[in-house]
């Protein structure tokens, strides 16, 4: 990390604490000290344990897609990938930062650029029309509860929907349209070059003509012969979100308190849209201002702000542990090499 990215990590470490222990003493009362005799410490490691569970199925996915373009990644680099992306989503807005460190362990297990750009963003554009439809069906279910939460939030979910359905609309109008998204898309570059006149934009339009061929032949190659890679990523997209959502129920299991299944996933959908827009690291902060007027509706007060801090750690500051050890697993094999 440069000074300026360690700078912003630090400051969305402090904002997520500060919010943290704001929570927590907000809601801290006689029968907190209660729930906390009572703590299942086996749920909590059930918990911890279906973190793996994601990152196996977050790595089967990458193989299954890289697959069907014909490259043949192992599964343990596929892995090791996965958890490496958690540390630079940690320390990037909306969690965004993840990408190239993917793409690039792609190219390193011998994948072309373009088709290792073409498998990250069709990651990301199976995310996105899952979250898209989730989002519409927790809305018709949750429509009132959502609209009770105020108005700043029901702001951040509308423009998190809009923007995820702009993110697939762009996409969907590349393929479809290659020579005219690229014909716009260099405009727009060379517009922005004339406007700032700095001389690295110019190496961004250089780059961008070579390799949005290379995404739009890897995108053909997913519309044609890579249709199985397409069919069975969001076989593993759909179990790597259940996977995701569901550890908050078990956390709530790990206190004493009933799973609420459906309230829960429903809250995690919102949860995971509202963390999509990039406004801090990793959501630090943003993710437990969601969570908490949501979770409010049907978790006892006196609990809330452990049940928070929980959930956090484990699916956010349990990321920065992993992340480093993957990390530097990289390091060592780029050292090595």
């Amino acid at each position: 990390m440069d000074k300026k990215q360690k700078k912003w990590f630090y400051l969305s470490l402090a904002f997520s604490m500060a919010i943290l222990v704001f929570i927590l003493a907000s809601t801290f009362n006689e029968d907190t000290l209660q729930y906390l005799t009572h703590i299942n410490i086996l749920f909590l490691l059930i918990a911890i344990g279906l973190r793996f569970v994601s990152f196996s199925l977050w790595a089967a996915r990458i193989k299954v897609m890289s697959a069907s373009l014909g490259y043949q990644v192992k599964y343990s680099h596929c892995f090791n990938m996965v958890v490496a992306n958690l540390l630079v989503g940690a320390i990037t807005p909306g969690q965004a930062g993840g990408e190239p460190v993917r793409i690039h362990e792609l190219y390193k297990a011998d994948m072309p650029i373009g088709d290792a750009t073409a498998v990250v963003i069709m990651e990301r554009v199976l995310d996105a029309v899952i979250l898209v439809g989730l989002t519409i069906f927790s809305l018709l279910v949750m429509g009132k509860v959502i609209w009770n939460l105020g108005e700043g939030i029901v702001f951040v979910i509308f423009l998190s929907l809009a923007l995820l359905i702009l993110f697939v609309a762009i996409l969907i109008f590349a393929a479809k349209k290659p020579v005219s998204a690229k014909d716009k898309i260099m405009r727009l570059l060379y517009w922005i070059e004339a406007k700032m006149k700095k001389p690295g934009i110019r190496y961004i339009i250089t780059s961008t003509d070579v390799e949005f061929d290379n995404f739009c032949s890897g995108i053909t190659a997913f519309t044609g012969h890579g249709k199985k890679g397409i069919i069975q990523g969001s076989v593993f997209s759909i179990l790597f979100w259940f996977s995701e959502f569901i550890v908050a129920s078990v956390i709530l299991m790990g206190l004493g308190l009933p799973p609420s299944i459906s309230e829960s996933m429903l809250s995690q959908i919102i949860i995971a849209l509202v963390s999509m827009i990039p406004l801090t690291p990793g959501a630090s902060g943003i993710a437990e201002l969601s969570a908490t007027p949501l979770y409010a509706l049907f978790v006892p007060t006196a609990v809330l702000g452990v049940f928070i801090i929980l959930w956090r750690l484990i699916m956010f500051y349990l990321n920065i542990v992993f992340g480093v050890i993957a990390t530097v697993l990289i390091f060592k094999r780029e050292i090595s090499a």
